[in-house]
């Protein structure tokens, strides 16, 4: 799997008072496996970054290609097909009304047409059994609750596995355990580490803790107003300390 955007500008309300440039005239490319830890400040444009690949803002100017096919104009709905997401907030991404199994057979089927009725959960279960027994906070035993009954953190967790149950092509994780208390974020991270880099999941995973950006992935980039201003991989990441990343938050 490639990822490349070229040229990428994002402006937001465009023609008022309020008109912002987002992202400028950004250039990315992702290759097969890639993990990326992606650091900025508040407003750096990370999130409208990730907003841009999974469709659900489309840039002002440039191109979008995954697998050298333009997906620029391609909608959120149909590149789920290729691209999943958890986000920051525990309660998106899951149906609170669904038990923690509908919600894990609705990520079967992502990308895909679904009726009104669910089918087939049944001859999912051992399966959905197996996956959750792997994973912290009890979830195996949980797995004919309502989602809304969970804790932030079995919420998120479930999201995490809906998001990988069927390997996607890019996985966007934004924030994904800064809501999550620090031993859950930490079980969590060590969770999302073992899944992306065994299946080699080609990954961006936004993080505000210098020293997590660190320990995981084999990239790390910075955005700084809405730029790259530093794309570390290889030995420039391993000699990389909080230190001099900090200095690429400087204007």
């Amino acid at each position: 799997m490639t990822l490349e955007l070229k040229n990428i500008t994002t402006v937001v309300n465009q023609g008022t008072p309020e008109e912002k440039t987002i992202l400028h005239d950004l250039n990315l490319k992702l290759h097969d496996g890639d993990f990326v830890t992606l650091l900025g400040t508040n407003g750096a444009g990370k999130s409208t970054l990730l907003n841009v690949i999974n469709g659900s803002l489309k840039p002002s100017t440039g191109q979008i290609l995954l697998d050298e096919t333009d997906i620029t104009n391609l909608s959120e709905v149909k590149r789920a097909k290729a691209i999943a997401q958890v986000f920051q907030d525990p309660k998106m991404g899951t149906a609170p009304r669904m038990t923690v199994a509908e919600n894990l057979l609705l990520a079967t089927k992502r990308g895909q047409h679904r009726g009104l009725k669910l089918r087939g959960l049944e001859r999912h279960m051992e399966e959905f059994t197996e996956k959750t027994a792997q994973l912290p906070n009890g979830l195996s035993e949980r797995l004919n609750t309502f989602v809304g009954n969970l804790s932030g953190g079995q919420r998120q967790t479930l999201s995490f596995l809906m998001a990988t149950i069927r390997q996607p092509k890019l996985l966007l994780l934004d924030e994904h355990t800064a809501a999550l208390d620090p031993n859950t974020s930490k079980n969590l991270l060590e969770l999302t580490n073992d899944v992306v880099t065994k299946k080699q999941i080609t990954c961006i995973m936004i993080t505000h803790q210098l020293r997590d950006a660190l320990k995981y992935g084999n990239r790390t980039i910075v955005l700084n107003s809405g730029k790259i201003v530093l794309d570390a991989q290889g030995k420039e990441k391993r000699q990389l300390t909080e230190e001099k990343i900090l200095e690429f938050f400087t204007n």
